[in-house]
């Protein structure tokens, strides 16, 4: 199913997703309808330039309990102030990219933070679930499959 289907399906409170553009496979997320946009967790960001255009290197950790490094780049789409939980503000890049979820693939933008001391690597928050998903609070997992290591 692709965003222009039109129809809506259920996930879990957390999920597996792959940002392929990114080169990111089996990234768990947990669906958070109090964020949003969606943020992914970096440990390193570096600006630079790209024919003209503002781009980052990101240095993530995708795996939880894992300090294995992946680094990758994206261009850079905006920089927004993000208000989190705790209500602190933080000057943040905004990227865009493909978001795949089970057999559902979409375009979402990403904030870039630190998220060292979250469970989860990414939020996946409300701007990427309107209009493709309903939120089963109590469910995990409905849309995708836990990865085998």
């Amino acid at each position: 199913m692709t965003e222009k289907s039109g129809t809506t399906a259920c996930v879990g409170w957390r999920e597996w997703v792959s940002l392929p553009e990114l080169g990111v496979k089996n990234l768990k997320v947990k669906v958070d309808t109090g964020a949003r946009t969606s943020a992914l967790h970096t440990f390193s960001l570096s600006y630079f330039d790209k024919d003209g255009e503002d781009w980052v290197r990101i240095g993530l950790h995708p795996r939880q309990k894992s300090d294995e490094e992946f680094f990758t780049e994206a261009k850079i789409l905006d920089k927004r102030i993000v208000r989190d939980s705790g209500g602190h503000e933080e000057l943040r890049p905004v990227i865009e990219t493909l978001i795949t979820l089970g057999k559902h693939s979409f375009r979402a933008e990403l904030t870039l933070t630190s998220r060292d001391n979250m469970k989860f690597r990414m939020l996946l928050g409300r701007k990427a679930l309107e209009g493709r998903f309903l939120v089963d609070s109590k469910g995990s997992y409905l849309q995708s499959v836990r990865p085998v290591a």
